[in-house]
This record gives structure tokens, sequence and C-alpha cells, in this order.
């Protein structure tokens, strides 16, 4: 099933702390509203990882949405969509030489991260944190003026970090292609409320779309 909204994404990452189980039960849910779904995993070995995916695609999850973080080998006996790329990870341009129709994401922290990936072919970065979060107590973010300047460089971001749907609409005007988000939804009481409220800021790219019924 595609995604309700035109040309903006929507990518959910696992926190590597919540059972695939619970996990598996929220996607069940809000799969249908969604871009991405990526297992970051960072503790799991590869067999742990493949078993995750097999228990996302047996309650009807698509594989076109899932995206593997690090693990190239993974996701290619997965058959997943694609895999999310690290600074330790292989380069895009290998990944991509060898594996074309994988969708090859890239996470950076900086500017020059952003060129590199770029030039070595990555399909889109993730960068952050945008907001102070929990999850990166104690490190400044970003913030908007530097996401702004790195949008400029023709290669699709998605911002992640303290993204609420609140500030959704300064990140896309900043420039961003999508957003990623993990405890504003994974954490929420009710995640498919939360992805709903994501959506309506997302829908038409400008936070100003009719609010999704």
């Amino acid at each position: 099933m595609p995604c309700i909204f035109k040309d903006k994404e929507l990518h959910i990452i696992s926190n590597g702390k919540m059972p695939i189980e619970n996990f598996r039960e929220i996607m069940m849910d809000i799969h249908p509203y969604v871009t991405a779904i990526h297992l970051r995993e960072k503790q799991k070995t590869a067999k742990e990882l493949f078993h995750e995916v097999q228990l996302l695609t047996s309650a009807n999850i698509p594989r076109t949405k899932i995206m593997i973080n690090d693990r190239l080998d993974v996701a290619l006996v997965a058959k997943a969509r694609g895999v999310q790329l690290a600074f330790h990870s292989l380069e895009p341009a290998s990944v991509k030489e060898n594996f074309p129709l994988l969708r090859v994401g890239r996470s950076i922290h900086s500017y020059e991260e952003a060129v590199d990936a770029k030039i070595n072919g990555a399909d889109y970065v993730i960068y952050g944190h945008i907001f102070s979060t929990q999850s990166k107590l104690g490190m400044s973010p970003k913030g908007l003026e530097e996401l702004s300047r790195l949008t400029k460089l023709d290669i699709p971001v998605i911002a992640i970090g303290g993204i609420t749907p609140e500030n959704t609409a300064e990140v896309l005007r900043a420039g961003a292609s999508g957003i990623a988000v993990m405890s504003g939804i994974l954490d929420a009481s009710d995640p498919l409320a939360a992805v709903k409220s994501y959506i309506y800021e997302l829908k038409d790219g400008d936070g100003k779309s009719e609010k999704y019924i």
C-alpha cells in the first residue's frame, strides 16, 4: 500500500530496546502511513536480525518498506528494500555498484559527510540531530540553519532528532525531504494517532494540508 502523502517521507526507526513483538504490533497498525521502517538493532546478530525481518513480513508488513541498519548481508538475504549505512559501514558507491536496485541511505552528521555521501552515490541521507532530544543528552543540536545549508546539495535529506508534529513544518521549510522518528511514535500512548499527527504536517509537504481522517 503506498504512502498517503505525496512527496515527503516518514521513516520509523527501531530503538534497539523494544521487543520485536511489540515493534511488530505497532508496525502492523502504522505501516500503510510510512515510507520506510528501519531495523536499527546494533546488539543483534545477523541471525536474530533476519528473524526479526521474518516476523515483520509474516504480519504482512511489506519488505519494500524495510531498511536494515548497517548489515548489507541481512538486507540482501532478507530481500529488504535497502540498507542504511553508518560512517563505519561500506561505502555507498561499493554497495550501489554491486547491488544497483538496493535503496542505500547514509547517516551523516556534517555538511562534509553529506558531500561525501552524494559523491559516493547514496540515494538519500539521514541528518541530525536537529532539535534537542533525550537520546542525545549533552550534545548540541544541529539546528535548522545547518539543515537548510545541507539541503541545497541536491541529495534528499531526511531530518532526525527531536522532531515533533509541532516542529515538522519548520523542518520542511528548511528543505528536508522528510523526517525520521523514533520515540515520537514508538513511545506514544497511541502510535497510530501519533503517526496521523505527523501525516497532517507531511501530507502536502508544507504543513498546510487538510487533516487526514
